[in-house]
């Protein structure tokens, strides 16, 4: 989608050109007085559009209105989950018609918060996936023009909620591919071809890399599989080389059968989405190279299916991961901490501010949060915090579970250094014990969104999650950083050299 910041009131916004018209009408007084706001305050004061968020009055071809169809949205408060609400019922009732260019505008005043919300809400009520469905209709709305008073004030706002947008539905695109049409292989691809990007460099180790790098456990997964594994390093430098990276680590299980543990026929389709871990640290790096923050980041994608065959890793099997610790597989099905393990490992080499693992993790987290909030789990207050409130900011909410050391005795092994599994109360957070053992002494967080990456029934496809968060966060640190760095010395110019008269030519 194609998407314009304009400054407009909603008299302008009714001479411009487009197939539909949304005004977005908070509960504030609307001080304008065209015919379309006087419209928009009768309609309130009469009670056909009430205040509550995602309410709506359609009009067909009204007065003074260039597009034939308007649709009066609710955005009660104006907050941003308000806008949200609003945008997203107003495209899903204006996508009957086919709309191909939309207006998007604020009744009353409204902040770049809110502007990078009607972006992000538009964006995901439009989404079509087509990859593999070549007779879909595609994306009805191609052009998107938001209106707003302080445009300029917007500005910044806007063009990060574009960016984001487009890290958003490369996640989706990638976590919505059948398994077939996204191998460790193809997603290794996809990352190289982000290393087109400005200040984004790409590196795939294969099979006999990670051998010799000593990740057992994540090549004990992959032992089932016909598929290649793929260990995918993306980096991202934005400030100077000596500044501490951020590490992301996605969770890269492009099928998972359970191996011999294994799943239920019911829904097992869904086990494609078991990379979107791995996909979100795709559209992340995605929005990062159109944003160009002052941040290091850099990228782990540990790839392989759990797939059963001869060669695959057993119940009772133990393996010895890059750290040295030898664990023992009570569960094939346990498989996505096993590879994120030795991706952890080997994140220390980068001396890293700060590591987050995001990760289609465990079952146990559905039940606790359901598809609302992602599981945060992390061993650093400050960086639990910052990714608390970039969940708020960027309306992609993440919820704190705890981490007492008490939930690991399960992990004991009589065979190992550690089990993959432990009983199943606290599920979520046993497994983020057994992440934790591979930490270190760095900050590291991990988001269990197992609940949050797809969603299933009539609606089933990625969402894109946890892109927006992680964007807001990484931004967010950039600009905190460039808000606390010291003034840079001011050197002396020198003096310059008397200019030299041109001879004349003989």
């Amino acid at each position: 989608m194609d998407f314009q910041l304009k400054p407009l009131t909603i008299a302008q916004a009714a001479a411009e050109k487009s197939d539909v018209l949304i005004v977005l009408v908070g509960s504030a007084p609307i001080a304008s007085k065209d015919s379309l706001s006087v419209l928009a305050a009768s309609a309130r004061k009469a009670g056909d559009l009430p205040d509550k968020a995602g309410k709506l009055l359609s009009l067909y071809r009204p007065d003074d209105v260039v597009a034939s169809r308007v649709v009066l949205a609710a955005i009660g408060d104006g907050k941003p989950a308000s806008v949200r609400s609003g945008v997203i019922a107003a495209v899903n009732a204006a996508k009957a018609h086919r709309p191909k260019r939309a207006v998007v505008v604020f009744a009353q005043p409204a902040d770049g918060a809110a502007v990078a919300s009607a972006v992000t809400a538009a964006a995901d009520a439009s989404y079509v996936y087509t990859t593999t469905k070549p007779k879909a209709e595609a994306r009805s709305i191609r052009h998107l023009t938001v209106g707003v008073a302080d445009a300029a004030g917007a500005s910044k706002a806007f063009d990060e909620a574009r960016a984001t947008v487009l890290g958003i539905e490369l996640a989706k695109e990638w976590g919505n591919r059948p398994a077939n049409h996204a191998t460790p292989t193809l997603l290794a691809e996809a990352a190289k071809e982000l290393g087109r990007l400005s200040n984004i460099k790409c590196e795939v180790l294969g099979p006999k890399e990670v051998e010799k790098l000593g990740m057992g456990s994540f090549a004990a997964v992959a032992q089932g599989s016909s598929e290649p594994l793929r260990f995918i390093v993306l980096r991202y430098q934005g400030a100077p080389k000596d500044q501490a990276p951020v590490v992301l680590v996605g969770k890269g299980i492009t099928f998972d059968t359970g191996g011999v543990s294994l799943k239920p026929a019911a829904e097992m389709d869904e086990m494609k989405f078991d990379m979107c871990g791995a996909a979100s640290v795709l559209g992340t790096f995605r929005a990062l190279g159109e944003i160009q923050p002052a941040i290091n980041v850099v990228g782990l994608i540990p790839s392989c299916e759990n797939m059963n065959d001869g060669k695959a890793v057993k119940p009772g099997d133990v393996v010895t991961s890059m750290s040295g610790q030898t664990i023992e597989v009570l569960n094939t099905d346990a498989e996505g901490r096993l590879i994120l393990c030795d991706a952890l490992t080997y994140a220390k080499r980068f001396e890293p501010a700060a590591v987050i693992d995001i990760a289609t993790l465990t079952g146990a987290c559905v039940i606790a949060l359901g598809g609302v909030r992602s599981g945060l789990f992390a061993s650093d207050e400050t960086l639990a915090g910052a990714l608390q409130a970039a969940g708020e900011q960027s309306q992609d909410r993440c919820w704190r579970l705890p981490l007492d050391d008490d939930y690991a005795e399960g992990l004991k092994s009589n065979f190992a250094d550690v089990a993959n599994i432990g009983g199943r109360a606290g599920g979520a957070v046993v497994a983020a014990k057994f992440l934790q053992r591979f930490v270190g002494d760095f900050p590291w967080a991990h988001l269990d969104i197992a609940g949050t990456a797809w969603k299933s029934g009539a609606a089933k496809g990625s969402t894109g999650r946890p892109v927006g968060l992680l964007v807001s966060y990484l931004t967010t640190r950039a600009a905190d950083k460039a808000a606390t760095a010291p003034p840079k010395a001011k050197t002396k110019a020198e003096p310059k050299a008397p200019a030299r008269k041109a001879k004349s030519p003989k």
